[in-house]
């Protein structure tokens, strides 16, 4: 199935698009959404080079929050993991229980293939066991050869990719056990997560895991914030969305979302055809990007002035200026600058 599904992945997607989904490139941008689609991309480019960005959108509901955020997972570009591999552990730096200790030889007789930079989501009925991992019931009931074994969970499962959690406000009122395994995924980067089991090892792996998420700040139980600080304070940028208020650019977003649109499009072949050349534009873009910021330093003028913004306005959490730095220099690559200037900050 898993081989199955990677050679046939870009039809599918085409397909699925097609029958779901607004192509990330034709969604409407408007002044209170451009912020949102810059820190995605900002985050995807991250990412790609192994450093999370963690990006929190807060706004009213129906403003597209959840729809950027998801439709973003059609431009996401290939990574490359050892063949088989479940946790997706790089090649050149496996760190996953079966592949930690392999020989670069040992690896290479396993094989490498290429997957799309995975996108997974958490869900507010999620349990722990679905989340960080739990016992593989279908090895520990195979008749033939039974034995207890971990199943990895969404968390281990997105390594190197994203991680979506809609409306995280109400998931941090009513689930805080998987906040507590978030704080730790995002508390450092890489992240930090433990899989315990009952009569299993203690699994610890780290984890390089961009977690983006959408909220109702105005809805109950309120702001995340005011729910959960420690939470708020792992993202690494915060985006407050805006209300579209052009005539036209609503009268777009109501001729793309119609049914009588979506079905009575021609060629729908075409469309879809023409939609994967746009959505392989992006990840090129993004791959040259991630090029880029590898060999971007911020000038030291620059993280001086950022320094000095911490102590003068006596902010709380040094992750802030760390945000600001990270930052800077993904808005500077993103905007083909040879170097990063003060307005990037």
């Amino acid at each position: 199935i898993s081989r199955f599904v990677i050679a046939n992945y870009n039809r599918i997607r085409q397909e699925i698009g097609v029958m779901l989904m607004i192509p990330f490139y034709k969604l409407e941008r408007y002044e209170g959404n451009e912020a949102l689609f810059e820190l995605v991309m900002m985050s995807i480019v991250s990412s790609y080079v192994g450093e999370p960005l963690h990006v929190h959108a807060e706004g009213l509901r129906g403003t597209g929050k959840t729809t950027i955020m998801r439709a973003a997972r059609d431009i996401l570009p290939t990574i490359e993991r050892i063949k088989g591999c479940i946790y997706n552990c790089d090649p050149a730096a496996p760190h996953c229980p079966h592949h930690k200790n392999l020989s670069p030889e040992e690896i290479k007789a396993i094989g490498v293939e290429e997957i799309p930079m995975p996108f997974l989501e958490i869900s507010h009925s999620a349990k722990v066991g679905t989340v960080a991992g739990s016992i593989d019931l279908a090895k520990l009931t195979d008749p033939a050869h039974p034995e207890a074994q971990l199943l990895p969970g969404i968390i281990p499962q997105a390594h190197r990719g994203i991680i979506f959690i809609d409306e995280i406000n109400r998931l941090a009122d009513t689930s805080p056990e998987i906040t507590d395994i978030l704080l730790d995924v995002m508390g450092n980067k890489p992240g930090h997560l433990q899989i315990e089991e009952a009569g299993l090892p203690v699994v610890e792996i780290t984890v390089s895991v961009s977690v983006w998420a959408a909220s109702n700040p105005d809805e109950e139980p309120g702001p995340l914030e005011e729910i959960r600080r420690q939470l708020s304070d792992r993202f690494d940028m915060v985006c407050y969305m805006g209300r579209p208020d052009s005539l036209d650019i609503l009268a777009n977003m109501l001729e793309e979302n119609s049914y009588f649109h979506k079905v009575n499009q021609p060629n729908k072949a075409e469309m879809a055809a023409a939609d994967e050349n746009k959505n392989e534009k992006y990840r090129n873009d993004i791959i040259r990007w991630a090029q880029k910021y590898e060999k971007t330093d911020l000038p030291v003028f620059l993280r001086n002035f950022i320094a000095l913004m911490y102590i003068k306005h006596n902010l709380e959490s040094i992750r802030a200026i760390q945000a600001m730095q990270q930052g800077a220099v993904l808005h500077s690559v993103l905007n083909n600058r040879d170097k990063v200037m003060i307005t990037d900050v």
